[in-house]
């Protein structure tokens, strides 16, 4: 117990003594996790967004002329051997010049009464799993297995800049974070070495009286964690408030859920506890 004690009494006397140094260390590290903190949320942000535009991907099969509607109809029942697909809405000719004149605003088929020139096709709805590259195209190299499909078009390229953009945001993330933690523990670390350079002589005394190491150093190991995971603490605390206060109209804006918030807060202890060893090794020597 008086071990504990005595702990607890030189944590608050490290604190009490350098406020300014305790001050500086706890804005410094805010700010760097609020930087993570805001490429988090902007990460998560954007993943939804895509999600949801991938959401409305379909892909068009196109039929060959010569297959009778009676066989056409009985094609959905090979779409749905292939892995990954849920529906298939059947589009007939009308209904395909129907959507030609919905979407340019004007009929270009006047005249084509009698020989309408638009294919018959299936609109597919994929599941989101197979919602990639390598996927989609496996399904369309396996559709035109298919004997009576002659075509099948989606947007490639939406597709692929979606995927290499979550690339560049996996990337620039972790060397984001990779900078932050490094600045955290240099940041960290220094402010406590300061703080202990006072005192080295005591750190000696102790030493020679038969103190451990790591009870001496025990206190500084505290204050790194506890200055990290307050410094982590405020930093959500003022995404929080800015989530309050500002409103997008064009998408909402996703935050991480309440236990990957209070795993970062954790890490960033852990790496205040790190901060803290670093500071506090050489006046053990």
């Amino acid at each position: 117990m008086i071990r504990v004690l005595y702990i607890l009494r030189e944590l608050g006397r490290n604190i009490y003594r350098n406020p300014g140094t305790a001050l500086g260390s706890v804005l410094s590290l805010t700010l760097l996790f609020l930087l993570f903190n805001l490429f988090w949320v902007a990460a998560g942000t954007s993943e939804a967004f895509y999600r949801e535009l991938l959401a409305e991907l379909r892909m068009e099969v196109f039929l060959d002329e010569g297959m009778p509607d009676s066989t056409a109809t009985q094609l959905p029942r090979e779409f749905y051997a292939i892995d990954g697909v849920l529906t298939a809405e059947f589009v007939d000719k009308d209904q395909a010049r129907k959507r030609l004149t919905d979407l340019l605003g004007m009929d270009l088929l006047i005249g084509y009464d009698t020989i309408n020139p638009l294919p018959r096709s299936y609109v597919l709805t994929m599941e989101n799993d197979v919602l990639n590259t390598s996927d989609m195209q496996s399904i369309e190299e396996r559709m035109y297995t298919i004997p009576g499909v002659i075509d099948v078009a989606y947007s490639r390229q939406f597709l692929e800049k979606a995927e290499s953009t979550r690339d560049l945001i996996l990337q620039v993330g972790l060397f984001l974070g990779a900078i932050i933690l490094a600045t955290a523990v240099i940041s960290s670390s220094n402010n406590i070495r300061l703080m202990t350079k006072a005192r080295a002589i005591g750190f000696r005394q102790m030493r020679l009286l038969g103190a451990g190491k790591l009870f001496v150093g025990l206190p500084f190991i505290i204050e790194g964690f506890l200055i990290a995971a307050l410094s982590a603490l405020l930093s959500w605390a003022i995404v929080w408030y800015g989530h309050s206060r500002v409103v997008f109209t064009q998408f909402s804006v996703v935050l991480p859920t309440g236990d990957d918030i209070l795993l970062f807060c954790l890490a960033a202890g852990a790496v205040g506890c790190i901060s803290g060893f670093l500071g506090i090794r050489k006046a053990l020597q």
